[in-house]
């Protein structure tokens, strides 16, 4: 079987499609790093939800491999040997297989690097999601066969490309619920609205029986000797579809943000002041801990002596427990795995400081925020990340008034601030008239 096999890879387009897929999704990957730069959960969700792209490239391929076949006349020469059709399709099945797997895994290498130095979170649900979409690929490109032996013509590889693109890209969105247009396409529901999302085990599930229905249809497809025993491949289809229905969680019990109770959890230092950041960011925690310890230097006044990571997220809606010893800071990623605008975490943890807790609604003046955090940074205000900043005129003013009081007077005012905006009181007047 090996050696059929190695005849079947150098004969077939395997090996080009192994190519194209590698290239294809390779540059749709390094080209927006930004969405999957947070960690490995990140990666592979975004890798999946680009199957709308490699699917289509793999029944592509499946269809070009069943023309060429068809236009060399293959199929008659075949026919001329004993052994039945079903284990003819063997070797094509298997080099077809091997050859987008091995697509979709180098194109999951080839942006592995960029994240390996800080990426340290990798949760067994980022295998089950590689899996998924393995078995993607696998029925992608055998359906391709398959409808490619149906119709035998130039023009069907790069028209199931587009059908594909565009069924995946649009079928979803006719589907009334989104478990089961996430569960009937392996692309869906794999957006990110944090760093802590993963997918559910009941969806991967689901996503998992359907793609190995349509799988099995693409091989009875191929199998027949005849169009008219076609039909047949609705037996798997239908099989597949009862049972993706059964597993798949629909209406309320299906969610789109499904958080990772262990992404979230703290992960702190040994030493004090204490500083944690979520276990998806640990391996940030080197580049966040002496910026962080510096801000609470500049809050000793204040009753806060460690910083926690905010892990808040809208969807579903959470938030840490808000204590009086604990400052929270945010953390986002660049495109390379790091922190992303070192320059801005202090002025951000302090501004958040001075804010309060997101419980507060809206009424947070965030003038007096910004000019009490640039007061103790002795910097002028500003706002916005690295080298987009600009002005606050009302913080600036603000911050002018604190440098012209005092030290004792000015520390006084910044600390009231921020015991008010603890309590979510209002802090408007405090920099200006002292504590009430």
């Amino acid at each position: 079987m090996n050696r059929i096999l190695r005849i079947e890879l150098r004969r077939s387009a395997a090996l080009g499609a192994a190519l194209l897929i590698t290239v294809g999704g390779a540059i749709v990957l390094h080209t927006t790093p930004g969405r999957w730069s947070a960690g490995w959960m990140a990666l592979v969700m975004t890798q999946r939800e680009y199957l709308a792209v490699l699917s289509p490239l793999a029944m592509a391929a499946g269809a070009w491999q069943s023309y060429r076949e068809h236009r060399a006349n293959v199929a008659e020469l075949f026919t001329t040997t004993p052994r039945p059709r079903p284990q003819r399709i063997v070797p094509i099945l298997l080099a077809t297989a091997l050859a987008v797997l091995v697509a979709y895994l180098v194109t999951l290498l080839t942006a592995a690097p960029r994240i390996a130095d800080t990426a340290r979170y990798l949760p067994p649900a980022a295998f089950v999601v590689v899996a998924v979409g393995l078995i993607a690929m696998i029925s992608s490109v055998w359906l391709g066969l398959a409808v490619g032996r149906l119709v035998p013509a130039l023009a069907t590889a790069p028209a199931l490309a587009v059908i594909g693109f565009v069924l995946l890209i649009l079928a979803p969105h006719a589907l009334p619920d989104g478990g089961v247009a996430a569960a009937f396409s392996p692309a869906v529901g794999m957006s990110m609205f944090s760093d802590y999302d993963t997918v559910g085990t009941k969806v991967s599930i689901a996503q998992a029986l359907w793609m190995a229905a349509v799988a099995a249809a693409a091989v009875v497809l191929l199998a027949v000797h005849h169009r008219k025993f076609a039909v047949g491949a609705l037996v798997p289809l239908a099989v597949g579809a009862t049972a993706t229905a059964l597993v798949v969680p629909t209406g309320r019990a299906y969610e789109q943000g499904t958080l990772d109770p262990v992404a979230q959890e703290l992960v702190c230092t040994h030493d004090t002041p204490r500083v944690c950041v979520s276990r998806a960011h640990e391996g940030l925690l080197p580049e966040v801990t002496p910026k962080a310890r510096h801000a609470l230097q500049l809050l000793s006044r204040t009753s806060l002596t460690q910083a926690h990571e905010d892990t808040s997220t809208l969807f579903p809606s959470t938030a840490p427990t808000s204590r009086p010893d604990t400052a929270l800071m945010t953390i986002t990623v660049d495109k390379q795995g790091h922190l992303a605008h070192p320059g801005r975490f202090e002025p951000a943890m302090l501004t958040g400081v001075f804010t309060g807790p997101l419980s507060c609604g809206d009424d947070r003046n965030f003038s007096v925020a910004t000019a009490a955090a640039y007061w103790l940074l002795d910097r002028k205000p500003a706002t916005g990340p690295d080298g987009l900043e600009f002005d606050d005129p009302d913080a600036v003013k603000l911050w002018k008034k604190l440098r012209a009081l005092p030290r004792a007077e000015a520390e006084a005012r910044v600390t009231a601030v921020q015991r008010a905006a603890q309590k979510c009181r209002d802090t408007t007047d405090l920099l200006t008239r002292g504590a009430r």
